[in-house]
C-alpha cells in the first residue's frame, strides 16, 4: 500500500526523506522550499517569487503521484517572517482559487536552506 513519489521536476530531498508518499488514495507531501529544480539553486528574489517556486514544486510532485491541485485538503505553511503573510497569501490563492484547501499558518524561526517560505500538505489521489 505505501509507494514512495519521487520526479526530476521538483527538487531533490535535501534530506533522508521523500517528495511524497502515497498510502491507498492518500498523499503526503513533504515541506517544499523554493529551490528550482532544473538549476538546483535556492529562488532568493523574495517571498512572492518564493512562494511562486514552492508552489511549482508542489503542484510537479502532485502531478507525478496523479493528484493535483484541487485534490489538496490541508496545507501546513511555515513563513520565517508573518510579516509577509499578505504576500504569500496574494500568491497562494493564485494557485488554489476556489479549491481551498484547509490550512495551518506558522512562523518559523528558521527554515531549511535560508527559505522564506516552506509548505507541506496532504491530499487524495
Amino acid at each position: 500500500m505505501k509507494k514512495i513519489i519521487k520526479t526530476d521536476n521538483a527538487p531533490a530531498p535535501v534530506g533522508p526523506y521523500s517528495q511524497a508518499v502515497r498510502y491507498g488514495d492518500i498523499l503526503y507531501l513533504s515541506g517544499q522550499i523554493a529551490i528550482d529544480p532544473a538549476s538546483n539553486t535556492m529562488i532568493t528574489d523574495g517571498v512572492e517569487a518564493e512562494t511562486e517556486q514552492v508552489l511549482k514544486n508542489i503542484a510537479a510532485v502532485l502531478t507525478a503521484a496523479g493528484s493535483s491541485l484541487d485534490k489538496v485538503l490541508k496545507t501546513t505553511c511555515f513563513l520565517a517572517n508573518m510579516d509577509d503573510f499578505g504576500k504569500f497569501n496574494a500568491i497562494y490563492e493564485k494557485y488554489f482559487g476556489e479549491s481551498k484547501p484547509a490550512r495551518s499558518t506558522v512562523q518559523a524561526m528558521r527554515l531549511p536552506k535560508g527559505a522564506l517560505v516552506e509548505v507541506d500538505l496532504i491530499a487524495y489521489i
